[in-house]
């Protein structure tokens, strides 16, 4: 064999044993209803959740984070997309601007009635957003040379 094709055979090996690992961290998107299902069977593979913090009437959201006590506890109440509310566990600190956040995905397992998340990714609001400029649709604009 010649040292090319030697190289192109460990570069096909490699690429082939990259995409099995990556396979197996891969997880899916469910609900929490699904999520429980999943855990009573037996299946503790990790999943994702979508879903908005839950307020209260007032408006503050729903958690639970007291760093004098444990700064690596922080509980909250998320609803997912078919409106069914699970509390939520992450042991590590709040993230920064939590409260902020329009969708969360929490990644982990259920155990129990209870989601334990190992990750937290958060969609904030577009900094954009706020001070929108806004430019009439009837006004007629005339440019000078």
């Amino acid at each position: 064999m010649k040292p090319i094709h030697i190289i192109a055979f460990l570069v096909i090996a490699i690429a082939i044993g990259v995409i099995v690992s990556t396979q197996g961290d891969a997880s899916t998107y469910v609900d929490f209803s699904q999520a429980q299902a999943m855990a009573k069977e037996g299946n503790g593979e990790k999943i994702h959740v979508v879903g908005a913090l839950k307020k209260a009437e007032d408006g503050t959201p729903i958690m639970l984070f007291e760093p004098q006590v444990d700064a690596n506890y922080f509980a909250f109440t998320l609803v997912d997309d078919k409106n069914k509310a699970c509390e939520v566990i992450y042991y590590q600190p709040k993230p920064q601007d939590f409260e902020r956040s329009e969708k969360i995905v929490v990644i982990g397992a259920m155990k129990g009635e209870k989601f334990i998340a190992d990750k937290i990714l958060m969609k904030c609001p577009s900094k954009y957003q706020e001070n929108k400029l806004e430019v009439p649709a009837n006004k007629e604009v005339k440019a000078s040379l």
